[in-house]
């Protein structure tokens, strides 16, 4: 058995560095949305809204790295989904929340919730 190969110090910089760029990308970009916006937020809500968009920018860079080519095309395809990920994870927050009440509403029927027959008489 041999060794595994030592680990290579300047891929692993360019990784990160690549990750943190793309982090900071996602949230300028929807600090940029939230600043355009007229509504009024509070702050927790924005530092979450922006949190959001940063790590599924991480996610995204890391996963279209190796898919798209073009250094300019990737940037805007990391900002595109930067700028859409609260709606997209509000809409996969409720979509899990919906499915695990609806099993749990399979699991918890109680018996007198179901129609008994009724008696015929003698």
């Amino acid at each position: 058995m041999s060794p595994p190969p030592p680990i290579d110090n300047d891929s692993t910089q360019s990784l990160v560095k690549d990750g943190l760029v793309a982090s900071i990308l996602g949230g300028l970009a929807m600090t940029a949305r939230l600043l355009l916006s007229t509504e009024p937020v509070t702050p927790g809500w924005a530092i979450r809204r922006v949190s959001a968009a940063s790590i599924v920018a991480l996610l995204v860079n890391y996963t279209t790295k190796d898919y798209i080519a073009s250094h300019s095309l990737q940037i805007a395809v990391v900002g595109a989904t930067a700028y859409a990920a609260p709606e997209c994870l509000d809409f996969l927050l409720s979509w899990i929340k919906a499915r695990g009440e609806a099993e749990v509403a399979k699991v918890t029927k109680k018996p007198h919730d179901k129609k008994k027959p009724a008696k015929r008489g003698k």
